[in-house]
């Protein structure tokens, strides 16, 4: 087994949910196999066609890659991961959202411009939903496109885990249509008010209404999403944009957020 492979005990947590048959052709080649070399490839960045040869036709890993990014298979397993790790309580509900640069390989372009994504993390420092949304795109928008998206199944009945116990976030979320919105969806928030926020409430006077409760206990655990930030950016294909479409580089990201979770 090479450094970056999965062990047995991982490769046992996700064999129950990978698919049986690719649906033209039977069945798959070993799913074992494959992904280890999509993962070697996450963690290395290396080009698909320079793939170690254990890891078999390095068109064969690419495309099932590609297509387990474009059907949601790669989400799902992430999924399935969470599920376990909330069932037994290893989840804080307590996340916080953030937004990050990652910067793209010439290797990269000649596909339709897409932007890099953004986390949402628990209190583990571990990523816990990833979108891409535009990189000019408002703060507002990013924080709705990244909650609307969690999921986290229930191993037993019961509705899959949809909403966060409390969000953290900076200043540069601080505005009228992200408050508006996490009190709409229920979810208490750590958000510091802009200066000048501040400064027209009290020019306002009484009619300027009250400023919004902020918790600096709270707020405090808003560096995990940078630290879970960091750790997605040591593979070097996440630090590093080499996927031409923006689903195969999401697809490339969350096979590396479900690393992070399988050994954490």
């Amino acid at each position: 087994m090479g450094r970056g492979d999965l062990t047995g005990a991982e490769w046992a947590r996700l064999r129950p949910f990978l698919p049986v048959s690719n649906g033209r052709c039977g069945r798959w080649r070993d799913h074992r196999q494959v992904i280890d070399g999509i993962l070697h490839r996450v963690r290395t960045g290396v080009q698909w066609r320079d793939l170690p040869e254990r890891f078999g036709p390095w068109k064969t890993v690419y495309e099932r890659h590609r297509l387990w990014s474009a059907d949601g298979t790669w989400e799902r397993l992430l999924q399935q991961v969470q599920a376990e790790a909330d069932a037994v309580g290893e989840i804080d509900w307590d996340i916080s959202v953030d937004s990050t640069v990652v910067r793209a390989h010439q290797h990269a372009a000649g596909a339709r411009t897409d932007p890099p994504p953004a986390p949402a993390s628990e209190g583990a420092a571990k990523a816990e939903h990833q979108d891409e949304t535009p990189g000019q795109s408002l703060r507002g928008r990013l924080v709705e496109v990244v909650l609307e998206k969690i999921q986290v199944p229930r191993l037993g009945p019961g509705r899959p885990r949809e909403k966060p116990d409390s969000l953290a976030e900076d200043k540069a979320y601080s505005n009228g249509p992200v408050r508006d919105y996490l009190r709409r969806r229920g979810v208490r928030h750590t958000i510091p008010e802009k200066t000048d926020s501040q400064a027209a409430c009290l020019r306002k006077g009484s009619g300027g209404g009250r400023p919004p409760a902020f918790s600096e206990e709270r707020y405090k655990k808003r560096n995990t999403v940078e630290r879970a930030i960091n750790k997605l950016k040591h593979a070097r294909a996440v630090a590093t944009r080499y996927d031409k479409r923006g689903y195969v580089f999401l697809g490339t990201a969350t096979a590396a957020a479900l690393v992070i979770w399988l050994r954490t």
